[in-house]
């Protein structure tokens, strides 16, 4: 039986399923999950962290439902550290380090592909050409990260 890829969903993933604002981002995130039985999936206790943080009751209650019924990878001292390896060479600014987090989660449980619609900090040539320096300076695999456009 051949290996499901092993995939990290950030929560730009998970909210992109109710943003009506971008129906483009919608029906291509929809996409990915009517075929999300091909791979294995993950969030972490940061996407958790970040659903707490929706004002809206009924949108933080559909995002936990979502969540919750793919595997939870925890946040510990050595995601912590890469995090901040992350933040220290200018991948993620400090203020956003939960987006460092989802990467040294994702890199620490050898994830194949990190997916995210956030253009802003994550899925950008710069994040992926200097994750990948610091992860191979400190002994890690590289990361590929992805929109779930280009998995589909």
């Amino acid at each position: 039986m051949q290996k499901k890829i092993k995939v990290y969903l950030d929560t730009s993933v998970i909210s992109a399923l109710f943003d009506e604002k971008n129906p483009e981002r919608q029906d291509l995130t929809r996409k990915f999950f009517d075929q999300k039985h091909k791979f294995e999936i993950y969030v972490s206790e940061v996407v958790f962290a970040e659903i707490h943080n929706t004002k809206d009751i009924n949108l933080k209650d559909k995002l936990k439902d979502i969540a919750t019924s793919f595997n939870v990878l925890s946040i510990d001292e050595e995601s912590r550290r890469l995090a901040d390896e992350y933040v220290k060479n200018d991948v993620i600014p400090k203020d956003y380090s939960e987006d460092a987090l989802h990467i040294a989660i994702s890199t620490l449980n050898e994830i194949d592909y990190l997916l995210s619609w956030n253009f802003k900090h994550i899925v950008k040539v710069k994040t992926r050409r200097i994750v990948n320096m610091v992860n191979l300076s400190s002994g890690y695999p590289d990361l590929k990260i992805i929109t779930p456009a280009e998995l589909i």
